[in-house]
């Protein structure tokens, strides 16, 4: 570019804008820019480069290269020096083209007599679009202010793609957000549902990336960060004395807030032709660019911070609030990169799933929709910028798979099985009443998963015959502050209430690892499932405990009570939180209050050092609960948060029902009743297999019942073992396929 580079990039950007005024058509459009581009930067040739697919870029307009080369040139992404940046998402700029790393000569294109080469991705909001590249015959390196004259022509072009400017015929010129669109995350509920599109977070759209007047806009853009800032003092204001760690978001957004370089980067981007707003995205896209490449956990926190920040202040500029004016459909499945437990539980049962961009299996969102039995689609990629309030969407909570905007063969087949699910439904109704008794005469007790009140109608709807785990931190993670105790004992006292006598037991706080409390600072734990959690964090900061086991006590009033304790490693640390239990019933009776007609004190056995606590532990405990989620990852050493090994070893491997045996001969030899809990438990596969190596108690999801009773009431448990006996004495790794092939002939 010539020196003046400034009022340079404004001239640009304005016939840019004239040429987008203009009424013609998408790829007449990009044509005219092109040739725009080549001319002001002076170089002889500029091409764009669009994904036509996920995975496949498409020249889509060239100024220099073979004018027949346009929508027949298509690589990979990686492929070619326009494939890496399209993969990376960074600047390549060499003299020597031919000769840089990955180059890949296109025949068809002419481009061989080219030495320079600049190729900047075309991007919004880290989510790549295409490339934008200007190539030349003279072999130099483009200049920093030529770098970033074709950033910002990137740039508009990504709003202008997002706006529809450049709708024209084939896979690349498609029109955005009306395509299908497919997104493979995790499971993080089971379940199926179809419905319309709910953003919990609307998109902020800018529609004016380019502006007349530099100095108004700077204006707008002080104006606006006033308001941020003051924004964020109040907040901070407001939160001090609070929780230690929103306070630390909180500085950090004000540490962004007055940041000199945010600012002037802003203020240089408005300098060379942007609007405020678009100068505002322009730094959010590169912020989320580093987002995905930045490996320290701390780091991406801040740029996250940033991000946030960022909508705050593009929502200022826009007057785009979180409130659109749009309706919620009757049919909503939320939509957002991540929710905590309080604003998802606003609202409620009304939703008929839930997508998240980020989020764990063992996350706040995760738990809550597990207790409010909504599907749930984890780190479901993309999702967030490619749904449109009302976009039409089916979520498949057992595949971990979402359809946006599905066609009518994927409608169809989903609804099939949506319809074979109901079916099944009506089936499971008709057994409802009847008990879990298998061919061979053994009834299985099964018992539900719960942990707020809104869960308890299921015990009547699904014929639970008890709430085999009532999580109680559920309580403490929707709030913002220590709920009191006497709040704790009208919880307690209403969950019993809905019981109407069946067995409730209640497992105490169970906090650490990925459930951290909003007002109880995080520890920074390299490994947090093997860290200072549940009854550890319990024994260490025993006030919380003491408070929680007299509500509990003051909720039974006199009836009966089932408490056990979480992620008991060893015998003294079930003493320890025995005695606890001890010192609480004494106070209660020296103060008059009524004690439990029957107290029962039990432990959740969910490490395998406790399988091989002295015989004494299992003569003093009540009762036992196998956790079958965090019993399996410590057992195989496969985290259950890692997508890697998660799946990689199976509940019917040979070792892990032999363990299981074990520890149900030891209940046994001691007279201990032993359950299992945890998604196994409703799977009805696993779930007969555990019947069959002794179990006789099963806690699931209210959903699962029906399923697992149906099966069980259809298996010979004796034949059963056999089948897994003989798998065992050939040396099987895994009893599932002779199981599945004994169930086909049965």
């Amino acid at each position: 570019m010539p020196e003046g580079t400034e009022s340079e990039s404004r001239k640009l950007l304005r016939r840019l804008r004239d040429l987008m005024a203009e009424e013609s058509k998408g790829q007449e459009r990009l044509d005219k820019i092109v040739h725009l581009t080549a001319d002001s930067m002076k170089t002889e040739v500029c091409s764009i480069y669009l994904f036509r697919d996920e995975d496949t870029l498409e020249l889509c307009a060239t100024e220099g290269l073979k004018a027949e080369a346009v929508h027949q040139t298509r690589m990979r992404i990686g492929e070619g020096l326009v494939g890496r940046v399209a993969r990376h998402g960074n600047i390549v700029n060499t003299a020597n083209a031919p000769q840089a790393p990955g180059f890949r000569y296109m025949a068809e294109t002419g481009e061989e007599i080219y030495s320079s080469f600049l190729g900047v991705p075309i991007q919004r909001l880290g989510e790549m679009l295409g490339v934008l590249v200007v190539q030349s015959k003279q072999a130099r390196e483009f200049t920093a202010d030529e770098v970033y004259a074709l950033e910002v022509v990137a740039m508009v072009l990504a709003e202008m793609t997002e706006l529809g400017a450049f709708v024209g015929e084939g896979a690349a010129l498609s029109a955005r957000h009306t395509q299908p669109f497919l997104i493979r995350g995790i499971t993080g509920q089971e379940g199926a549902a179809e419905g319309h599109v709910w953003l919990h977070e609307p998109r902020v759209v800018v529609t004016n990336p380019i502006a007349d007047d530099p100095h108004r806009e700077l204006e707008r853009l002080k104006e606006a960060v006033d308001k941020l800032r003051i924004g964020v003092d109040e907040m901070l204001e407001g939160a001090m004395g609070g929780d230690a760690e929103q306070l630390e978001v909180l500085q950090a957004y004000r540490m962004f807030a007055n940041s000199r370089s945010w600012m002037r980067r802003m203020e240089e981007d408005i300098a060379r032709g942007l609007s405020a707003e678009a100068a505002v995205e322009k730094e959010q896209s590169a912020a989320r660019t580093r987002l995905g490449q930045v490996p320290d956990a701390y780091l991406r926190e801040r740029l996250h911070d940033l991000d946030d920040l960022s909508n705050r202040l593009l929502r200022i500029l826009t007057g785009q609030g979180a409130v659109t004016g749009a309706e919620m459909p009757e049919d909503p499945i939320l939509i957002a990169r991540n929710i905590g437990p309080g604003e998802l539980l606003e609202y409620g049962r009304g939703l008929k799933g839930i997508v998240l961009e980020e989020g764990s299996v063992g996350s706040h969102a995760a738990i809550v929709a597990r207790a409010l039995a909504i599907p749930l689609v984890l780190q479901a990629k993309r999702v967030t910028t490619e749904a449109l309030n009302g976009n039409h969407i089916m979520v498949d909570g057992d595949q971990g798979v979402v359809h946006l905007r599905p066609d009518d063969n994927v409608v169809a087949a989903f609804r099939d099985k949506m319809a074979m699910l109901h079916k099944a439904q009506e089936r499971y109704s008709s057994i409802r009443d009847k008990p879990a008794e298998t061919l061979c005469g053994k009834i299985i007790s099964l018992h539900m998963n719960a942990g707020l009140m809104a869960d308890l109608p299921s015990l009547e709807s699904s014929a639970a015959e008890g709430v085999g785990l009532f999580r109680t931190e559920l309580q403490f993670l929707i709030r913002n502050q220590m709920p009191r105790r006497t709040e704790l004992a009208q919880i307690y006292s209403g969950v019993l209430d809905a019981a109407k006598g069946k067995r409730v037991v209640f497992r105490t706080l169970d906090i650490g690892s990925d459930k951290v409390l909003p007002y109880m600072k995080a520890t920074d734990e390299p490994n947090p499932a093997l860290g200072w959690r549940a009854i550890r964090v319990a024994l260490d900061r025993p006030g919380v405990m003491r408070m929680q086991l007299q509500a509990l006590l003051r909720a039974a009033n006199g009836r009966p009570l089932a408490v056990m304790f979480p992620f008991i490693a060893q015998y003294s640390e079930y003493e320890q939180a025995r005695a606890e239990m001890d010192k609480a019933l004494e106070r209660e009776r020296i103060l008059g209050h009524p004690l439990p007609s029957k107290l029962e004190v039990g432990a959740m056995l969910e490490t395998p050092s406790l399988a091989f606590a002295p015989n004494a532990f299992f003569e003093e405990v009540e009762f036992l609960s196998i956790g079958g989620n965090d019993l399996k990852q410590f057992f195989f050493a496969a985290d259950r948060e890692n997508e890697r090994v998660r799946r990689r070893y199976d509940t019917l491997n040979t070792s892990f029902l032999t363990f299981i045996e074990m520890i149900i001969a030891r209940c046994d030899s001691t007279g201990t009743q032993v359950s299992f809990c945890g998604e196994d438990a409703g799977r009805p596969i696993e779930a007969i297999c555990l019947a069959a190596m002794g179990l006789r108690t099963l806690s699931m999801r209210p959903a699962s019942i029906g399923p697992v009773k149906h099966l069980l009431r259809r298996t010979n448990l004796d034949e059963l073992r056999e089948v897994i006996d003989a798998e065992r004495r050939a040396g099987a790794e895994s009893v599932r396929a002779a199981v599945m092939e004994y169930l086909r002939t049965h």
